[in-house]
């Protein structure tokens, strides 16, 4: 292979990844995560929550048995974030694997799972929230996330007149845009990684 045929394969390949990782992460980031992953794992401290759905011990102390079990509200929030990293993973390999053997093409093993690692370790440290608004801060963004919240209707027994509560960290938040930006960046990175091993290693037919 020349130099020239095997940038050019480079090229498309990243190109191919780049938007396999950005077509199949609103699928796998908003449709298939589990809700209730999605409300819990941004959760801190140090404060005990039950293990079966995460709420706070001191709002209701009276649970015994395999209901009583509880653990902290960091452990919680981990174990939620695990688990839509999880899925998150598992929808993004399979459409890469689906789309490049569709064309004929083969990336290894070891390529597919770099990539894929690169993507889950990340996106499971920016889940957590914590980490993102650090770096947001340091890159003067805090002021923006902080501003650009939303109010959303939270229900209540009056149709007519819901209750509202103010939502910093979901859809329509600077925060939300911070996060699937960063995602998104990422993404790229774990592409070009991708694609390097690939050629790296050879026999890609």
């Amino acid at each position: 292979m020349t130099d020239r045929i095997r940038a050019i394969e480079g090229l498309a390949l990243v190109a191919t990844l780049t938007a396999i990782f950005e077509g199949v992460h609103p699928f796998g980031d908003q449709i298939v995560q589990n809700p209730h992953d999605a409300k819990t794992k941004g959760m801190h401290g140090s404060h005990l929550v039950y293990v079966n759905d995460g709420t706070p011990v001191e709002e209701d102390p009276w649970r015994h048995g395999k209901e009583g079990r509880t653990c902290t509200a960091s452990a919680y929030g981990r174990r939620s974030a695990a688990r839509h990293v999880a899925s998150y993973t598992a929808v993004q390999l399979a459409a890469t694997v689906a789309v490049t053997r569709t064309l004929g093409y083969r990336v290894p093993a070891s390529a597919l799972l770099t990539g894929a690692a690169i993507n889950a370790i990340t996106h499971g440290i920016i889940d957590r929230r914590d980490p993102l608004l650090w770096l947001a801060d340091k890159a003067g963004k805090g002021g923006y996330i902080k501003y650009a919240t939303i109010v959303r209707k939270v229900g209540g027994e009056d149709p007519e007149y819901p209750e509202t509560v103010q939502d910093d960290t979901g859809p329509g938040t600077a925060h939300m845009e911070v996060d699937q930006a960063a995602h998104r960046a990422i993404g790229v990175v774990a592409a070009l990684v991708t694609a390097w091993i690939t050629l790296r290693t050879g026999g890609r037919r």
